[in-house]
């Protein structure tokens, strides 16, 4: 399973490279042009995208904002009562169980499927009442079209079932600081061993 969503991840991210026309070929080199200077960046790489994403304070960032530390990522909505709330609980578990010198150099992220109700003001409160409110944990929402480009390069399938509950992926994907996929663990309550495994080995890189 972690190889078929590797490789869909993979096809889409480059799909998407293809369309948006931000890249720019240069040989076998690609650049992206972010505030008037170069920065190479992989073709796998999810800073490639330009969507636009509002965090729990309000403020407008990019994914490339988050550059520069490992991303241990997952895509939730606040209203949900079943699946979401292990997968917050699996989140906070996989935190606490990062050495001290690990942390500096990993953000959490947790993704909104569900933008017109997980407004910031919304995303700031759900984080006070999980105890996520450290500068590690960043909540995001952004507009449906773009929550959709993004669970597809993650290959995250959501559908909406009513008018307050989706049916969702359990999937928490593991980002090295470069933004390319290292790794994805699916399921609820599942092992995270091999998933803490991965992200101590990228985070030591940045030490």
């Amino acid at each position: 399973m972690g190889k078929i969503l590797f490789l869909g991840f993979t096809f889409i991210l480059l799909l998407l490279q293809s369309c948006n026309g931000k890249i720019e070929g240069n040989n076998s080199e690609n650049k992206l042009v972010e505030k008037g200077t170069e920065n190479r960046i992989s073709d796998l790489s999810i800073y490639n995208l330009p969507s636009k994403w509002t965090n729990q304070d309000g403020k407008t960032v990019t994914m490339v904002d988050l550059k520069g530390k490992v991303l241990v990522l997952v895509m939730i909505y606040t209203s949900c009562k079943s699946a979401c709330p292990r997968l917050v609980a699996d989140m906070r578990n996989i935190e606490s169980r990062l050495p001290e010198n690990i942390k500096k150099n990993v953000t959490l992220v947790l993704v909104s499927i569900d933008p017109t109700v997980d407004t910031p003001e919304r995303l700031k409160t759900f984080s006070i009442e999980n105890k996520m409110e450290g500068n590690q944990w960043v909540f995001l929402r952004s507009t449906e079209e773009n929550t959709r480009e993004f669970s597809a390069v993650l290959a995250v399938n959501y559908k909406k079932i009513s008018p307050m509950d989706f049916s969702h992926s359990n999937i928490i994907s593991v980002f090295n600081a470069e933004g390319e996929l290292a790794f994805q663990q699916e399921g609820l309550g599942v092992n995270s061993d091999e998933t803490i495994k991965k992200i101590n080995e990228e985070a030591e890189k940045l030490n």
